[in-house]
């Protein structure tokens, strides 16, 4: 089986190219941003990490779905 590996000079992929890749999509950071907002700019809304947080959202949505629908028809689950 051969083996797949980066091409030959294209260097650690884990080391930037620029100093622009440092920063998030090639632009510099407000330096009046709050950390905040710099938070839900990198994390929450970057398009690289959105469909995972959709993932974790549903999850949360679901779990907290079924605690309501116990919480509220539990009472149909138990025989008579």
């Amino acid at each position: 089986m051969a083996r797949r590996s980066a091409p030959p000079g294209s260097g650690p992929a884990y080391i930037p190219k620029n100093q622009a890749a440092l920063h998030g999509r090639g632009m510099f950071p407000d330096p009046d941003e709050s950390t905040f907002s710099r938070f839900m700019r990198e994390e929450v809304w970057a398009p690289e990490k959105l469909p995972g947080n959709i993932s974790f959202v549903t999850g949360i949505g679901l779990f907290a779905a079924g605690i309501f629908a116990v919480r509220s028809w539990g009472d149909m689950l138990i025989p008579a």
